[in-house]
């Protein structure tokens, strides 16, 4: 049996699990269709054409984990930002940890999707919002959709602001020779609300695991929301990763995806400037080694005047490693004094790493401010020879170069115990100490 015709037939034993009057049964139902009708992506689709999904798609996965896993706290507190105090929703194999996770209700909600979706006080919340911007005719979205039950729902209200950071993890201990991840998170920041969410996808142990998430994100008026993704899995495991975000008048939305690790990542973001004055930001650093590939699929549509987006991705490829830059900004005729910005620059320590990178515009208004370009190359070799006849050896030279490189987009993270912890990631990759406080 093909995996895609595995994944039909097992909604019905999903089915038994879950209550048919949930609100969004049917919306389950209608996205199945669509990935019965679709199948999976690709190189014949435009968005695919440099990524394949076919070496992960002939396998055969676990769908539902037969037992619940337990993790004791100190095999895995280095991947929590222990060093401050934060809400935490930790998922084992996709069944949610109550242990290591901290949740709340007390003046805003971070909790569990499933919840969300079993209770009458959260109907009128996910009749607004589930499945909203969403692109429905992405068929792997539509199967997230039709297996949705765990995962994260957060609730900012209006005029709050999140006093810790939130954190989303999802760890995979390898019990399953082979599993298939669908965690489906739905946040809401109200008027005049701030968070911070890090979220957060990690193998403990070499195994076949692919996670295809889904995450619906609204920015009501005036809000500010910091999102942070950090990757930096093992060699087995791949992450397809669907975020889209609609944001209204005058709110303030930053994503900062770290790329550091993985068999094959997809990151499809998607914003939605739907009021003026809006500011987006999108951010990433990718470094990678080995056979590994990441495909950033960025969208920015523009439909309101007087909005900014700025979009900034560094890529560092070494070995066999392959990159994807495929950024699309979208501008209505009616998005006047629209100030968009799209840059990618990339770097290729080996003769064996590829970069396929392809920055677009589409403006249909007269007055605006749109840029865009792309870069791939070595590093200067003039400056190198410089810091190597200042003393510094060339490993470490090649290291400090890189890393500059890297710099400005690290410059704007806003939690310093993640910036300190996204340094030292950096430097471990690239195998020295740079003998200074990162």
């Amino acid at each position: 049996m093909e995996f895609k015709e595995k994944l039909l037939a097992s909604h019905l034993a999903f089915e038994e699990r879950i209550d048919f009057s949930d609100p969004v049964h049917q919306t389950r139902l209608e996205s199945l269709k669509t990935f019965e009708e679709m199948g999976f992506p690709s190189r014949k689709d435009e968005a695919w054409k440099y990524t394949s999904l076919n070496a992960l798609v002939r396998q055969d996965y676990a769908l539902f984990p037969k037992k619940e896993s337990t993790i004791q706290l100190k095999k895995v507190k280095k991947y929590f930002l222990y060093e401050i105090d934060t809400y935490k929703v930790v998922f084992i194999d996709g069944v949610y940890s109550p242990f290591l996770s901290d949740t709340t209700h007390d003046g805003l909600d971070v909790c569990l999707m499933s919840a969300a979706l079993s209770k009458a006080k959260y109907r009128k919340l996910i009749d607004t919002y589930f499945n909203k911007i969403t692109n429905k005719d992405d068929s792997l979205t539509a199967l997230n959709t039709s297996y949705t039950q765990e995962g994260a729902y957060v609730y900012i209200p209006k005029s709050v602001v999140a006093e810790k950071p939130i954190e989303i993890i999802h760890f995979s201990t390898g019990k399953e020779k082979a599993l298939w991840l669908q965690p489906r998170n739905l946040i809401v920041i109200d008027q005049n609300a701030q968070v911070q969410i890090l979220e957060r996808h990690q193998s403990l142990k070499d195994h076949n695991i692919v996670t295809n998430s889904v995450t619906e994100i609204y920015a009501h008026q005036d809000t500010f929301v910091d999102y942070y993704k950090i990757q930096n899995d093992l060699n087995t495991a791949s992450l397809i990763d669907n975020t889209y975000i609609s944001q209204e008048k005058k709110s303030n939305v930053r994503v900062h995806t770290f790329s550091l690790g993985g068999k094959l990542i997809r990151n499809n973001l998607n914003f939605f400037l739907k009021g003026q004055h809006c500011h987006s930001t999108l951010k990433g650093v990718t470094l990678l080694e080995d056979q590994q590939h990441v495909d950033h699929y960025t969208l920015v549509d523009h439909a309101s005047p007087n909005c900014e987006s700025h979009q900034d991705y560094k890529g560092v490829f070494s070995e066999g490693s392959k990159g994807v830059f495929n950024g699309k900004i979208h501008v209505d005729q009616i998005a006047q004094k629209t100030n968009a910005f799209q840059q990618n620059n990339n770097i290729l320590l080996d003769d064996k790493a590829m970069v396929n990178t392809k920055p677009q515009l589409e403006i249909f208004a007269d007055d605006v401010k749109c840029s865009h370009g792309c870069t791939v190359g070595q590093l200067n070799e003039e400056a190198l020879f410089y810091l190597r006849s200042r003393g510094i050896p060339k490993k470490e030279a090649k290291a400090l170069m890189t890393y500059a490189f890297a710099n400005n987009v690290l410059e704007s993270v806003e939690l310093p115990i993640l910036k300190k912890r996204i340094n030292k990631l950096i430097a471990k990759k690239l195998g020295v100490n740079l003998g200074f406080d990162l």
